[in-house]
């Protein structure tokens, strides 16, 4: 078994309080360094609490959230420290129309309007995930806010499923100098510390820092996570036009007890089964090691007072290490017995890298301002992974007693045979552009384009992976404001997205393509303190991977795909965020749709869904404040075959439901004086179960009612 390294908490806290003494010493900075810091935000300003008032990351422009032709919301530094959104899955639970997939501890995908959301990006740069999932979370404290563009990725990116872009707009350093420290106690033994602070090291070079040491057990038997984070931001002004900046994060999640896989869903008969929510189907050695190191430098410099350039390299590289073990089979119902083990070691090296350069600026035309983007990308992955297995000891594939009684007590194999894996090279480049037509007032014109050539060699599990695909994608959006507060918006674009999915025959599936469209109304409310939007979509896409029935029950690494006929999606979203009333921020969204062409995905998919997160400030109690975070759901299936032959019911449909259900958490918040102040977090205040996805044929329950405490110090 592979031994892990941990960092131990004492040592995170030690280096806590050496920051807190070092910023606490620093003298403060002078004003001309905090206008030199503001020169470098490329991601937009916004109020405090729960409104935005630009999305400028995702777009390449400074444009205002309500002249972006699209569906736009934003998950903000005040919701996510209000409601303790630490990690990525918890922020996306609130975000309108986007759908979190948790089909096992440590894995994670997610969906938007029916299909994957497969496009990432930090400060507008993007982040693709190697298979569309994402492993351990990742950590919000790195994050300033999340932006997340609904629909196709097309008029943004120019490649993409037709889902959402998911924008992670990172911490930058402040005006002053200044540390936050937070600690936080909570439910099956949390223990969260987290530092944030601003150092201005002189006129023309500032700092930002990031610590987090976390450690949790969970309510599901024998899981429990350590994390660490580290992230650092340095700034520097190379003269009054240039400016450059260099950020790297270290994480690491340190799983133990994790599900791969999750619960059986059905008996032999076809009934449903019914488990405590601490069941879990991981042994106890099980564990799952994720590092990741993510370092990004740029280069900022104004060519004039209208045209700026800006080139961005990022590396990501990630190292997993894992020991797994996978339940498979259908219980009987009497007896509870039918499942088997299936144990492996799993390894994982990949590395990003990432470099895009654009000018953007405004042009004059016709007496007329107008906007222009042009840009080159280019990005490169590299992967090796590699699997192992028991097959000669006979602990590699146990017979698995009664899970409502099983402690996880599985002998440790060898994990020395069948040793398979990747080496994979994938690279994509690009050439975008994107201008903004000031055509007559209030009337605005986007067009764009971006031509992609991605190609990828190597092998797969014995299967070659050597392909290569190119494609022009057009896109087009305009918005008309119909008053100074409301405006009227359609966008078009074609999509395009390669796939890795393999195929019954392990060939690689061809490119997903499609077009999709939507229209809508944006309108300022309340003096600007709140913006509302109303959207129309309706997406068509071809040949979009969906799981080959014959495998659906095959642990994840056998599961095979076949390209679909025809998906469609089409419905409604409404969103408001802001200051609504006096003392009230609130950010609401509702997503009514449904999927077509694909009865598998439109089953598993919730067509109706609620998001409301709202903090309420009576006047009356000064400091206080009352917070309500909720999500319902409507309800979801999934058809899992049929009973076999021999029972009395042969050949009656399996179906999997989950009725719909909605999640409520509850804040209290007391703000003691200008530095001090507490929060008291309720999660799951009905303590509602639940599955947690139906994406997969497993699945396991969601956390019961939980609860934490949080003390915050501004230095």
């Amino acid at each position: 078994m592979l031994q892990h390294k941990k960092a131990h908490p004492l040592s995170l806290t030690i280096i806590l309080a050496l920051g807190i003494q070092t910023v606490v010493s620093a003298e403060e900075s002078e004003e001309t360094n905090a206008s030199s810091v503001e020169k470098i935000t490329v991601t937009g300003s916004y109020l405090e609490g729960y409104n935005a008032h630009s999305a400028s990351g995702a777009s390449r422009m400074e444009l205002a959230i309500k002249d972006i032709p699209q569906s736009v919301s934003v998950i903000t530094s005040a919701q996510l420290q209000d409601f303790q959104l630490t990690d990525v899955n918890l922020a996306l639970d609130t975000a309108t129309g986007v759908n979190v997939e948790r089909i096992e501890t440590d894995r994670t995908y997610y969906t938007a309007r029916g299909f994957d959301i497969t496009n990432f990006q930090i400060d507008g740069i993007g982040l693709p995930l190697t298979s569309g999932n994402n492993h351990a979370g990742d950590d919000t404290a790195v994050y300033d806010r999340i932006e997340v563009i609904r629909g196709a990725n097309g008029l943004m990116t120019g490649v993409g499923n037709p889902s959402a872009t998911v924008n992670y707009i990172r911490k930058r350093p402040g005006q002053d100098n200044e540390l936050q420290v937070r600690g936080t106690l909570g439910s099956y033994d949390l223990y969260r510390l987290e530092a944030d602070g601003t150092y201005q090291i002189s006129d023309s070079v500032s700092a930002r820092g990031v610590l987090v040491q976390q450690d949790q057990n969970s309510y599901l038997d024998r899981y429990g996570r350590e994390s660490q984070l580290a992230y650092v931001f340095v700034n520097a002004d190379l003269s009054e036009n240039t400016q450059i900046s260099f950020s790297h994060s270290y994480n690491n999640s340190d799983a133990t007890g994790n599900l791969w896989g999750a619960l059986p869903l059905y008996y032999t008969d076809g009934s449903a089964t019914d488990y405590d929510r601490g069941t879990s189907t991981s042994a106890n050695w099980s564990n799952w090691q994720v590092v990741t190191n993510n370092s990004v430098f740029e280069l900022n410099h104004a060519l004039s007072s209208d045209w700026g350039l800006r080139a961005t390299y990022s590396r990501k590289t990630t190292d997993e290490d894992s020991e797994l073990f996978y339940v498979f089979g259908t219980p009987d119902r009497e007896t509870e017995l039918g499942l088997t083990g299936y144990a492996s070691e799993y390894i994982l090296d990949d590395e990003h890298d990432l470099f895009d350069l654009y000018l953007d600026g405004e042009f004059a035309l016709f007496g007329r301002d107008h906007q222009l983007v042009l840009g080159v990308n280019y990005s490169s992955l590299s992967y090796t992974d590699r699997s192992l297995y028991d097959f000669t000891t006979g602990n590699g594939f146990p017979a698995i007693p009664n899970l409502n009684t099983w402690d996880g007590n599985a002998v440790f194999p060898t994990l020395i045979d069948g040793e398979n894996g990747s080496k994979v090279d994938q690279s994509q480049k690009a050439v975008y552009f994107t201008t903004r037509l000031n055509l007559f007032e209030g009337f605005h014109v986007m067009l764009g384009g971006r031509h992609n050539d991605w190609e990828a060699e190597g092998e797969s599990y014995g299967v070659d992976r050597d392909v290569s695909d190119s494609d022009f994608i057009p896109y087009a959006g305009v918005v008309y404001d119909i008053t100074d507060d409301l405006n009227v918006y359609a966008s078009y674009t074609e999509t395009f997205q390669a796939q890795n999915e393999l195929d019954i025959n392990n060939q690689q599936l061809d490119p997903v393509v499609g077009e999709s469209q939507e229209v809508g109304f944006k309108m300022s409310l309340f003096d600007d303190g709140a913006i509302a939007n109303l959207t129309y979509f309706d997406v068509q896409q071809t040949n979009l991977a969906i799981v080959d029935p014959s495998t659906v029950n095959l642990p994840p690494e056998l599961v095979r795909y076949v390209g679909s006929e025809g998906i469609g999606s089409h419905g409604f979203e409404f969103d408001i965020a802001g200051e609504v009333l006096t003392g009230l921020n609130l950010s609401l969204g509702i997503t009514d749709f449904s999927v077509s062409g694909e009865q598998t995905v439109a089953d598993y998919t919730p067509s109706t869904m609620v998001k409301a997160a709202a903090l309420y400030e009576p006047s009356e109690l000064n400091g206080l404040s009352l917070g309500l975070n909720v999500r319902w759901q409507s309800s979801i299936s999934r058809l899992q075959g049929t009973v076999a032959d021999g029972l009395t019911n042969a050949g009656a449909d399996i179906v999997t439901e989950q009725d719909a259900y909605a999640i409520a958490d509850l804040l209290v918040k007391y703000q003691v004086n200008d530095a001090v102040s507490l929060n008291f977090n309720v999660f799951n205040i009905s303590d509602e179960k639940y599955l947690t996805s139906l994406y997969w044929a497993q699945a396991y329950y969601g956390a019961p009612r939980s609860f934490s405490a949080s003390v915050s110090w501004l230095f």
